[in-house]
This record gives C-alpha cells, structure tokens and sequence, in this order.
C-alpha cells in the first residue's frame, strides 16, 4: 500500500510516498504505529495528523481496505 505525504511529514520522511506491507484486516490505527516506528522523525506529528483513507478521513478503529489509496494529512496553520 502507498502513503501519500502532505506539507511537513513529507519534509520530515524525505519523500512524499511510503510502501507498507501490512496485514490482512490491519486498521489505520496500525498504520499510524507502523510509521511511528518506522520514521521516528514522524512520530510526534503522528499523533496530530489525520489520515484518509479513499478520500474520506478515517479514524484509527477503520480496517483497511485491499488497495486503498491512504494520505496523511498534518496539521495545518495559517495567518
């Protein structure tokens, strides 16, 4: 599965796309840790971002569908 990376985790994990093997029924919420451990740099911002999964924002109980199109999406300021 491919991780879309926006703004700020892009800059921190040097690429603006992830290959992940995860399992069969793995949740966002598996994901999430995944990267943690995998981009420690990310860690922090992990805990802030949201993730979609198919375009639609995903909460970490979602299973991951086969295939699915993810994007992590960090917060983002303005002024």
């Amino acid at each position: 599965m491919k991780v879309r990376l926006f703004a700020r985790a892009r800059d921190l994990a040097g690429a603006d796309t992830i290959d992940v093997d995860l399992p069969a029924g793995a949740t966002v919420g598996d994901l999430r840790r995944l990267l943690g451990r995998r981009y420690p740099a990310l860690a922090g911002l992990l805990q802030h971002s949201a993730l979609a999964v198919n375009d639609d924002f995903a909460d970490d109980a979602l299973t991951l569908p086969v295939n699915a199109e993810v994007a992590l999406l960090p917060p983002v300021s303005g002024g």
